[in-house]
């Protein structure tokens, strides 16, 4: 008598295990894609906090008020064409320390015009590190916004850097000729098209460097 009654249970207990792993397997198909897409966004954002507690480690070299006010000259793009450069006076209290002053007007460039269209560098890079060698050589290390949010194009690419050594000359005759590293480290390009392995000349009477001159290249 109870051979008859367990087998009916043991049926019923096969068919809803069946039914459940069916199931399970249906829910894993459609919200596997959801839960891969949230751990990528997660990844992401823990990258975006720890650029953004880095940014805030790394201020930008601040005013000191008791240095003289000088209208230095900063270039951004024109607003009559926006495919050039044009110098814009700004009053601003710079250290006559070379070094320190370089800092001062890259940062001043990287935050910007008034008229946010007239930028030349994207508004979340970083100047991370800035150095001048005894020959007159500045290097320059930003963060990798720098290269990943500028708009990728020979203008773009090129205009950026000429508003740096085209800002640098204006105003620290000390530095000579410009090169430029993404994060500590030397990149072949910009953003695809102006070379990164050489340096740009900052002052044209200086004389070229050992090493190339950054140059534009062609990449499709």
């Amino acid at each position: 008598m109870t051979e008859p009654a367990t087998a009916p249970a043991r049926g019923r207990w096969k068919f809803w295990l069946t039914t459940l792993l069916v199931f399970a397997g249906i829910g894993a198909a459609i919200f596997a894609p959801i839960l891969r897409k949230r751990m990528s966004r997660a990844a992401q954002l823990q990258q975006q906090s720890e650029e953004q507690a880095r940014r805030e480690l790394i201020q930008p070299v601040p005013m000191n008020p008791s240095d003289p006010r000088v209208k230095a000259e900063l270039f951004w793009l024109s607003a009559a064409d926006s495919s050039m450069l044009a110098p814009v006076g700004v009053e601003l209290p710079l250290s006559s320390d070379p070094l320190l002053r370089s800092k001062q007007v890259l940062n001043t460039l990287l935050a910007g015009p008034v008229d946010i269209e007239l930028r030349t560098l994207p508004p979340d890079a970083v100047l991370l590190a800035f150095y001048i060698l005894p020959d007159g050589t500045a290097i320059a290390d930003f963060s990798e916004a720098l290269a990943t949010s500028i708009p990728s194009g020979i203008q773009s690419e090129q205009l950026a850097v000429d508003s740096m050594t085209h800002t640098l000359e204006a105003n620290v005759p000390q530095v000579k000729r410009l090169k430029i590293l993404i994060h500590g480290q030397e990149v072949e390009t910009l953003a695809g098209h102006v070379d990164l392995t050489g340096t740009f000349a900052v002052n044209a009477e200086a004389g070229p460097a050992a090493g190339k001159t950054g140059a534009s290249l062609s990449r499709r």
